[in-house]
């Protein structure tokens, strides 16, 4: 990825903390959208100040479809997007309210469509790219008391999948998935305890399947979902 435009969103949460230090040391120019100040304080703890200052960060909403297109458009040119994007809720479904139904659906399947949408067709006009979706070991192995979770995580690999099958006939332009367990973020500890940490996946982890699947080398490898579930 050295000197390509990448675009990563959510770089600066939980998984990016592992997923951009990736990126950034393999010489990329790295663009990340962001809500929280407080995250890229973080995302700033991990990264030497001439791999911060490499960085360019963006306030954008991702839900909001003009402003994914003008973040696009101002960038020139994408030849990566990594979406890290994502979130959870527990409930079983009787007692889940369709209201945080749509949220989940929103934040997991939404944002993904519209940067997608978006970078695909910069992709398409320069003939190349590589899009990373992060989906889920529960989009393919659901789990109770995660339906909605499970659920717009199984529309990210459906996503995915489709898009690889609209850009078949670019040689260079390839669409795939990453499918963790539970990562070890400071969220997921604080959600659901550190006991089983261990067994979980390290967010550098899930870097190392992000970087080879947004690599020239990788132009072979359509439409795959690669599981990185660490012991669980």
């Amino acid at each position: 990825m050295d000197g390509q435009q990448v675009l990563i969103t959510g770089g600066a949460g939980g998984l990016g903390l592992g997923v951009t230090p990736a990126v950034v040391k393999q010489g990329a120019k790295v663009t990340i959208p962001y809500r929280n100040e407080g995250s890229v304080e973080r995302l700033k703890q991990k990264l030497s100040s001439s791999e911060f200052d490499k960085i360019r960060f963006v306030s954008v909403d991702l839900t909001d479809e003009s402003a994914i297109a003008q973040l696009v458009q101002d960038m020139g040119k994408i030849d990566v997007l990594i979406h890290l994007v994502g979130g959870f809720s527990m409930g079983n479904v009787t007692d889940y309210s369709y209201d945080n139904w749509k949220k989940d659906f929103q934040l997991n399947l939404d944002t993904t469509f519209l940067v997608c949408k978006h970078s695909l067709r910069s992709m398409m006009n320069q003939g190349y790219g590589r899009i990373v979706t992060v989906g889920s070991k529960g989009a393919v192995q659901p789990m109770g008391g995660l339906a909605s979770y499970c659920a717009s995580k199984a529309g990210v690999v459906a996503l995915t999948q489709a898009i690889a099958e609209e850009v078949k006939d670019y040689d260079n332009i390839t669409a795939n998935c990453v499918l963790p367990s539970i990562i070890d973020t400071p969220t997921n500890r604080e959600a659901m305890g550190s006991d089983k940490a261990h067994e979980w996946v390290k967010p550098e982890s899930v870097a190392e399947a992000v970087c080879y699947l947004a690599s020239e080398g990788a132009k072979d490898v359509r439409g795959a979902t690669i599981p990185v579930y660490g012991q669980l």
